[in-house]
């Protein structure tokens, strides 16, 4: 592992000139829109600071080790199909792409010509209004210093676009890879997703990191949900411990439509999850389900906003989460109710189990409403194993170990089934299983 530390402000200066650069060699490009949006974006982050915990939205969550690796910031990486094969899901019944360091590898994936892909500057040529209504248009680039980072330098991204009224027959497995057996690296995977009117599909996010260097992953997911479409979205995080990873995914809803979330962390040195959805329509439903299961040092901190800005909309938010050993969790999940969006029902819950006396948890779920006729509540819940539930199971005859591994199992099943993947399922109901097996009763 790298021992070559750096600050903060040399950071930025390294991501500054690493735009200069990227600026540099783009010729006739420089003019095309997607590299005005990214010249606003650098222009945004040479005015903003790395947070610290005295940023109210990163109170618990100390980045400083982020911020210390001298990262490499472009790696000529040649991944191959056996390398990347034990991280992939054995699903023949799905789409799949892969992209190594945020570049899409077209070779290494297995998908239709009736999937319509393209890199971002591809799109804006090919849907170039709905490109300029919908690309960097809702995220915070003017505050958020690591989505404005991500916004410069992105380089091709993926675009996704699902036709008007198209039903995907498949789910889409979309495998992030990170090269860090080069050496420390910083990366910028930029995904988004166009879901027209009427239309359906099923999409899994899944990152894996290769080589045992320190590695950054700043991800950006965009996901535009049509009139009428219906779109599940699932992340599953279980990197290794030498992984920073901020991921932001921003969700725009128009009306009629249904977006569900499903967000499972297990492993890595810290994992941020910035999960934001407009709900801009009538009669829209979202749907926001965590599950995060931690050991050792891990620390995962996962923020959500809910913004209800049309009447009659429905949005259902429950995290849990398991915390073992030293490990840290933070929950921060906002709803917002405007004015006009009268007739809105909103939900939210965060409940967590201590395993450990050294383990924490950070909980904060808030409620904004300005409109009068609403349906609203949130709460969180924190404690130990049932004990009723642990002596009844143990009167039974069935083992400590055994039936703490039985409650446990049963309270992080509620998210898990909430996954319409048999594969998934299963592999996550594996680790949940493997790790309960090696738990210290």
């Amino acid at each position: 592992m790298s021992n070559t530390k750096i600050d903060a402000s040399d950071l930025k200066t390294r991501f500054e000139a690493h735009f200069e650069a990227l600026e540099a060699g783009l010729n006739g490009k420089a003019q095309l829109p997607l590299h005005q949006i990214r010249r606003e974006a650098i222009e945004n982050f040479k005015k903003l600071d790395f947070p610290n915990t005295k940023n109210e939205e990163w109170k618990y969550t100390n980045i400083a080790k982020i911020l210390k690796p001298l990262y490499l910031l472009e790696v000529d990486s040649q991944l191959t199909q056996e390398q990347i094969k034990p991280f992939l899901f054995s699903e023949e019944n799905a789409y799949s792409l892969v992209l190594v360091n945020g570049k899409f590898i077209p070779e290494l994936s297995n998908y239709p010509e009736t999937l319509l892909l393209s890199n971002l500057d591809e799109a804006f040529v090919q849907y170039p209004e709905l490109i300029a209504q919908t690309f960097a248009q809702y995220l915070e680039v003017e505050t958020e210093v690591f989505t404005a980072l991500n916004t410069a330098l992105v380089e091709q991204g993926l675009c996704i676009k699902i036709q008007d009224h198209q039903v995907l027959d498949k789910p889409v497995f979309i495998h992030h890879f990170t090269d860090a057996q080069q050496g420390d690296i910083a990366v910028q995977p930029r995904l988004l997703i166009l879901a027209g009117a009427n239309s359906q599909a099923s999409f899994l996010e899944k990152s894996d990191t290769l080589g045992n260097f320190q590695s950054l992953n700043n991800a950006v997911a965009e996901i535009f949900v049509g009139e009428n479409a219906h779109i599940q979205h699932y992340k599953i995080q279980n990197d290794q411990p030498t992984v920073f990873y901020i991921g932001t995914t921003q969700v725009y809803q128009q009306k009629n439509s249904t977006y569900s979330n499903v967000t499972v962390s297990l492993n890595g040195a810290i994992i941020r999850n910035n999960l934001n959805i407009l709900l801009d329509g009538e009669n829209v439903e979202s749907n926001m389900y965590g599950l995060y299961m931690l050991e050792g040092n891990t620390l995962v901190d996962n923020h959500s906003i809910a913004d209800h800005k049309k009447p009659n909309s429905i949005s259902n938010e429950l995290y849990k989460g398991i915390l073992d050993e030293k490990s840290i969790g933070v929950f921060n999940g906002k709803i917002y109710v405007r004015q006009d969006a009268q007739k809105t029902n909103a939900y939210q819950q965060n409940r967590n189990i201590l395993l450990s006396d050294e383990a924490a948890i950070n909980t904060k779920p808030q409620l904004e409403i300005w409109a009068d006729d609403v349906k609203c509540s949130h709460g969180a819940t924190t404690g130990n194993l049932d004990e009723t539930a642990l002596f009844y199971l143990r009167s039974r005859g069935i083992s400590q170990t055994e039936a703490r591994a039985l409650l446990i199992q049963a309270f992080a099943n509620e998210i898990i089934q909430m996954i319409q993947l048999d594969s998934v399922q299963n592999y996550l109901s594996e680790i949940i299983a493997e790790r309960l097996r090696h738990e210290k009763p």
